[in-house]
């Protein structure tokens, strides 16, 4: 089965999205791909053992891609082996009436996951630089003061609110934040495929909102925002990573490896050795546990 390598997955200098693979082949059934996945998720749930007692390192990971892109379930099967006081996870919707009263950004702030966890963004603050532009009349929401009409919403606008991103993304870097930031790469016709799926099977209706074709109606224009998106926040303390979703359990396998291998690098990632006093101790506290 082909091995998961981070270098073709990451994004590092400008790309074309268009020249971006959605599919890959890992020359494996689907039961030796779901078979690695449990393997990888096993051992991502002890390493978050040990990150949650070294208590140095939060980790927050955002998952971005277009409706039906596979969000919810690989959220469901790469984290199925975490322990639930350990990770947390935030789906944003549209932004609440108390949300609107403060900047962008701090509904994403109160959600980052405390030293020891792990957050997961399904949709994240990139929604602010993706359906606000292909939407800029969403921003009139926002009440903001030098914004009174859609004319307001410029280049320099926009510029500004990709700099307020990257340096939010810096400062939670900076103070022990270890950010993962994957692009669920679909292609429109498997778009096309799930979202009949949802139709077709009545007990997945449910999923499927007459808007979702009216967003697709956009799919160029989404395409030109994620490509600019990628291009200008894939950064080396934050960088994206293309992750090829028109198969999900290989965009999961992709998912998790890519975490694994990179949070394996932090070999100061340790479990807190108990003091020299209490240690000494121990062959003491077995024998007093076992003459109960």
């Amino acid at each position: 089965m082909k091995k998961v390598t981070i270098s073709d997955y990451k994004i590092e200098g400008k790309i074309e999205l268009n020249n971006l693979p959605s599919f890959i082949d890992f020359n494996a059934s689907k039961d030796d791909i779901e078979d690695t996945l449990e393997d990888t998720r096993e051992e991502l749930g002890e390493l978050q053992d040990t990150l949650y007692a070294h208590g140095k390192y939060a980790v927050l990971v955002c998952l971005q891609g277009m409706d039906t892109a596979g969000k919810d379930s690989l959220i469901r099967e790469v984290f199925k082996d975490f322990n639930a006081r350990g990770v947390v996870v935030h789906s944003f919707k549209v932004p609440t009436d108390l949300e609107r009263k403060h900047d962008y950004l701090w509904r994403h702030y109160i959600a980052l996951p405390a030293r020891g966890k792990f957050g997961v963004f399904n949709r994240t603050h990139y929604e602010n630089l993706l359906v606000t532009r292909v939407h800029p009349e969403y921003i009139l929401g926002e009440n903001l003061p030098d914004v009174n009409s859609i004319s307001d919403i410029d280049k320099t606008f926009w510029d500004k609110r990709f700099e307020q991103i990257n340096n939010f993304e810096k400062t939670i870097a900076d103070n022990g934040t270890i950010i993962f930031k994957f692009f669920l790469n679909l292609s429109k016709e498997e778009q096309k495929h799930r979202q009949l799926r949802r139709l077709r099977k009545p007990n997945k209706n449910w999923k499927f909102s007459a808007g979702d074709l009216d967003e697709r109606d956009l799919w160029d224009d989404y395409m030109k925002c994620y490509q600019d998106i990628l291009n200008r926040t894939s950064k080396p303390h934050a960088p994206w990573y293309n992750i090829p979703s028109d198969d999900k359990p290989t965009a999961r396998l992709i998912v998790a490896s890519i975490m694994l291998q990179e949070l394996q690098k932090y070999k100061d990632i340790k479990e807190p050795e108990l003091d020299a006093k209490t240690k000494a101790r121990i062959d003491e506290f077995i024998d007093r546990l076992e003459k109960e």
